[in-house]
């Protein structure tokens, strides 16, 4: 049964559909937003939102963005193959005070069918000491109700991944880590760090820089100041857990693509090494015309009054650290940009 977000008390009712699926449907609030589509302001640690910034909706997890790319050419990078960060996850929530106030604002809601069933079952569960009794206020400060959060975007999309975590709001003393898949942890919070790094965009310097000429090397080069690392850290602090994560993004390499079958890269695989200094290939200047670059491409006929799409790649090597002393690699991401060459013919004079 898919975890069911109370984005309203009609929405609430509507998806309790027997009394059999009652404890499946139980109050379960929390939920994270898409990655990466919240702005962090610089210099500071912002919790991910929800819908109209309701906290209702929000996740505890907080991200500290102000080591992240930005400009309005970044952008999020790619993960290598069809990894993807976690599309639900458990985490501390409500104090029983806090859970009590939105279990009983979710059944004040209309009647409808099979509602009365639902709600003594519920009951049962967490007021009458089946497993829980009055909400656990006598462990008041002793521990935290966890729920499922799910990425939202994802959820939206259809992928079923963001409704795996199904189990209904639970209990956890504080220090005590729940025996349950996707509970909260510093490898986690590492890839929902990974779905919010934003890295330059890759527009190289060309020379020629207007046009090039047919079977004429051009020089192909990024500057070292634009590609440096790049990292976010997410943190949560609650319920007895202050667990933190931060994922770094590394450039590692730039894949040349001219765009046409009739070309050679240099070097012939089309990836270059980034230098030591963090720049890639070498400038063209006066009296290198001679020479091989070390990062270019050489077009072997016109683009015939239009151009090529040169594609230009970057790889980013993605690591984290986190508490505890955990840490490791996390798949490479690619994040590139397409930019047109006008290749022109070399001009012979007859006499």
């Amino acid at each position: 049964m898919p975890v069911i977000s109370v984005r309203s008390r009609t929405s609430r009712a509507l998806s309790v559909l027997t009394a059999a699926a009652a404890l499946a449907v139980l109050p379960q609030t929390a939920w994270a937003g898409r990655g990466g589509s919240g702005g962090a302001t610089e210099g500071t640690a912002t919790p991910s939102g929800g819908a109209g910034g309701d906290s209702i909706y929000a996740s505890v997890v907080t991200y500290d963005e102000s080591q992240n790319g930005s400009g309005g050419s970044s952008g999020p990078v790619a993960p290598a193959g069809d990894w993807k960060p976690p599309a639900c996850w458990y985490e501390p929530k409500w104090t029983p005070e806090q859970f009590e106030k939105e279990f009983r604002k979710s059944w004040d809601i209309p009647h409808f069918s099979g509602a009365g069933e639902a709600y003594r079952m519920s009951q049962d569960h967490y007021i009458n000491g089946e497993p829980y009794d009055d909400f656990n206020k006598e462990k008041s400060g002793e521990g935290m109700w966890w729920e499922a959060v799910r990425d939202e975007g994802r959820a939206e999309s259809g992928d079923s991944a963001a409704f795996a975590c199904d189990q209904a709001t639970f209990w956890v003393d504080n220090g005590e880590t729940p025996e349950v898949e996707n509970a909260i942890t510093p490898d986690i919070l590492a890839q929902l760090a990974y779905n919010r790094l934003k890295v330059p965009g890759t527009e190289v310097a060309l020379a020629p820089e207007v046009a090039t000429k047919v079977n004429l090397p051009t020089w192909a080069w990024l500057d070292k100041a634009t590609f440096k690392e790049v990292a976010v850290t997410a943190s949560l602090d609650a319920g007895g857990v202050n667990i933190q994560a931060t994922t770094t993004a590394k450039p590692v390499s730039l894949k040349l693509e001219p765009g046409t079958k009739d070309a050679q890269t240099y070097p012939a695989s089309g990836e270059c090494a980034f230098n030591d200094d963090g720049s890639i290939g070498a400038p063209y200047a006066k009296g290198k015309a001679d020479r091989t670059p070390d990062c270019g491409l050489k077009y072997l006929r016109s683009s015939g009054g239009g151009t090529f799409p040169l594609q230009a790649t970057v790889t980013w090597e993605i690591t984290w650290t986190g508490s505890g002393g955990t840490g490791g690699d996390l798949p490479e991401g690619t994040f590139g940009a397409e930019q047109a060459v006008t290749v022109e013919e070399i001009q012979s004079i007859n006499r």
